[in-house]
Order: C-alpha cells, then structure tokens, then sequence
C-alpha cells in the first residue's frame, strides 16, 4: 500500500469512530497537558527570581545556618545593628545594602483605618528589590539620617488607604501608631509573585528602630558591584560581621549569607521533587492512554476482520496490514497529544489570569510530548497490528 493511501485509510477509521476515538485519548491528554503546565510553572518560578532579585543580590539573615551540628540558638545570635549596616556598605564589592525591620500597627488616614505591615528600611531599597515608582520619591540620606517621619507605600498599601484613586497620595499624611508621617511616594505594581512588596508601607529604619518600637533588623538585601564578584561580596560581608561579632575561628556563624544562586538552588529542589511526582502522575496517565489505545486496536481488528481477509485475499502483504494499524494507532495517540498541549497551554493560561501564578512557554515539553505520544503508539500498536498481520485469509473471510 501507498503511504498517502494507509495515512488516509487510518483517519477514514478513526473519523468513522469519533466519540470513541476521543475517549480513547483522555490518558494521553491528561499525560500531555500535565507535562506542559509543569515545564511552564517550573520555568516561571524560576524566571520570576531572577527578574525579581536580579543576579547580584545576596540576602543575609541574623541567625546561624542550621545543619544539625551547630550548638549556637537564636537567642545567643547578636543579631544585625545599624553599625554592622555601616560596615557592610563600606565593603569594595558591595554596591547597595537595603536592611528590613518589621512591625504590624494600624494605619490612619482622614476617616480611614487599617491595619498593615511596616517595614523599616533604607532609601536603596528600591534599586536592591529592582521596585520602581509609580509616584513621588524614595526616601533621602538626610530623612534616614536624621530619622524623619516620611513612608514610601506600597501599590496595594495605597489603595488599601486612599481607596481607589490613589493617585492623591503623595503629599498626604498618615498616621502610624499616633505618628504623623508624610507620603513622599507610591510603588509601581510588582509583576513578581516572589515579593509582597505591594502590602508594605515603607518608613526610615532609623524612624522605625527609634520610635516605632520593638522592631530589629530580620533581614538584609545587599547587591554585589558586578555579577562576577558576588562572591567576593559575600566573602567580604562574612569577615566583617565575623570580626564585628567577635566570634572566634571556633565559632560558627551566628548569621546566614545565601546568594540567589543558592536561593534558586533551594527553589529549583523544591521544584523537582514536585517535578518528579507529577512527572509520575503524567508517565501513569500515558500509560494508561497506550493500554486503552492498544484495547480499542484490539477490538478494531476484531471488528475489521473480513476487511483484512478481503485485503489480503487481493494481494495486501503482512506488512501493509501491520503498517495500516501501526499509522492508526499512532495517529490516534499523536491527535490525543495535539489535544493535550493546547489544554496544556490553556491551563497555564487560566492559572497565569486567575490564580496569578508566573507562567514561561518554550517549545521543548512540546516536542518532547509528541515524541512520547508516537513512542506510546508505536509501542501499544505493535500488538494489535501483529495479530492482524497474521490473520489468515481464508479464516479472516469466513469470521462473522
């Protein structure tokens, strides 16, 4: 038989059994879609740190690296002053540091309360988060020097506030635990997921530390000069908290210093785990579209056995009649795959709208899905055409 005649045989068959040609391929979509919305939720978490973080950033912590084998708690950490800020800026390979200090207290404006979350930190915060400004300004030197009363609002902070039209809000004064403090200006929405900074309300740390109270440094962004010399910055910041905190060579750490190629390590091990189980979810359902495939070749040779006795008795040879059920069942699984990579696409279409999860496309899972569908038909078609190659004529005619 001619190839173009066995390609257009094998649709007329499965054309002729729509309804349970479809069935048939649920296992191979939900295999298929499966393998897409991963590869793409993998890949948009991964891009959403770096566009976030940028690749310079290091982000230390006040308190020691668990591993199990360290005697130090938390309660003896000195933790990260405003001295210990001073000195880590003075470092050459260190660029911008941004320090954070945190508290919940009640937001009051005209008429309006709410309650929010502030964070006390430095005017280069924006530049270390890569944030920008929908409006106004950041803070300056002179407000964090001398601990002035100013806050820079998050997006969502802002509206939570103003209501809507936050535009009004730069100028304006809010209070913050019965302090007035002047909004000097607005943050842009965040397209990163990784960072809650829409929620913040922004204030010197030096105004947070001295008269917002019972708040301490919990954590620090630095960037390093250049990519290259994040190392050199992180080995910098390690000897001079070391020497400030006077811990002897004996001592651990009482403070932790992860890179973002450590964070995307942390987060790319998460990633696979998850990768691997609905990567097992996805192998479980291919397998079960290849034996339903194979289940409905089986019963379509049974019921096109004339058809074959017919076909051999004028002259077809046992490798057209295994060619024909190969192509068919191939076909039926590549079309099973077609289906599962546009619902693949329309799935992580759906959770990048409405759940806000960050979504990147490439064309590798896609190949890689088709490649999988025409092994899975090769593979559970192989039977079911052997066994209708191998029909005798003179039997095949005679069956009823």
């Amino acid at each position: 038989m001619k190839f173009k005649e066995i390609i257009r045989v094998s649709l007329n068959s499965l054309r002729t059994n729509m309804l349970r040609s479809l069935l048939t391929m649920v296992g191979i979509i939900i295999g298929v879609a499966a393998v897409i919305m991963i590869v793409a939720i993998g890949k948009g978490s991964t891009a959403t740190i770096t566009s976030s973080m940028g690749n310079n950033l290091l982000m230390i912590y006040p308190y020691a690296p668990y591993d199990g084998s360290s005697s130090m708690s938390f309660s003896q950490t000195k933790g990260i002053s405003l001295e210990d800020i001073d000195a880590i800026e003075q470092q050459k390979a260190v660029a911008e540091v941004a320090p954070s200090a945190m508290t919940n207290a009640d937001i009051t404006w005209s008429r309006n309360k709410v309650s929010g979350q502030i964070e006390g930190t430095s005017l280069a915060f924006v530049h270390v988060r890569k944030l920008s400004l929908a409006q106004g300004r950041s803070f300056t030197h002179y407000e964090v020097d001398k601990q002035m009363n100013v806050a820079v609002l998050g997006s969502d902070a802002a509206r939570n506030i103003f209501g809507p039209d936050a535009s009004r809000a730069v100028g304006e004064t809010i209070m913050i635990k019965q302090l007035p403090f002047k909004v000097v200006g607005v943050l842009a929405n965040s397209n990163s997921n990784m960072s809650n900074s829409g929620q913040q309300v922004y204030v010197p740390i030096t105004t947070g530390m001295e008269r917002l109270g019972n708040m301490s440094i919990q954590q620090v962004n630095a960037s390093a000069t250049t990519e290259e010399k994040i190392s050199q910055a992180s080995a910098e910041i390690r000897q001079v908290l070391r020497v400030r905190h006077e811990l002897k060579p004996s001592e651990g750490d009482d403070f932790q210093i992860m890179t973002q190629t450590e964070i995307l390590k942390t987060v790319s091990g998460v990633d696979r785990i998850m990768n691997m189980l609905l990567a097992g979810v996805a192998a479980i359902a291919l397998g079960v579209g290849g034996v339903g495939i194979m289940n409905i070749m089986l019963v379509s040779v049974t019921e096109r056995t004339r058809e074959i006795g017919i076909r051999k008795a004028i002259g077809a040879q046992r490798s057209d009649i295994m060619l024909q059920f190969v192509a068919e069942a191939v076909f039926l699984s590549l079309m099973g795959g077609l289906v599962g990579v546009m619902v693949g696409l329309g799935g992580a279409k759906l959770l990048e709208k409405f759940v806000q999860m960050p979504i990147v496309y490439s064309i590798e899972p896609v190949l890689y899905s088709f490649l999988c569908c025409m092994a899975v038909g090769v593979l559970f078609g192989v039977y079911p055409a052997r066994k209708a190659s191998k029909l005798r004529p003179i039997d095949a005619l005679r069956y009823e």
